[in-house]
């Protein structure tokens, strides 16, 4: 049987996450493109909003990174008993 100890972070990525973390997971990425959208903006914003896009890229990839690495682990063990 696999604990956590023993996953490396590649098996982490790879295995089941739970519902709630995917829907977190989703929001991160919609933050880090909404970020990134105003940020290669061809208009001219104001400063703030940029330095405000700035931050949204940087916690939507860190919520989505975070999220992504949980593992809902009644999935997981159910998967690895049926192999």
């Amino acid at each position: 049987m696999v604990t956590q100890e023993s996953m490396t972070l590649v098996e982490r990525v790879k295995a089941p996450t739970p519902r709630f973390f995917r829907v977190i997971r989703n929001i991160g990425l919609v933050l880090t493109a909404v970020g990134t959208t105003v940020i290669t903006a061809g208009v001219a914003l104001p400063a703030v909003v940029v330095s405000v896009a700035g931050y949204m890229v940087a916690a939507g990839a860190a919520v989505a990174a975070v999220s992504q690495t949980t593992v809902d682990w009644k999935r997981h063990n159910l998967g690895s008993i049926l192999r």
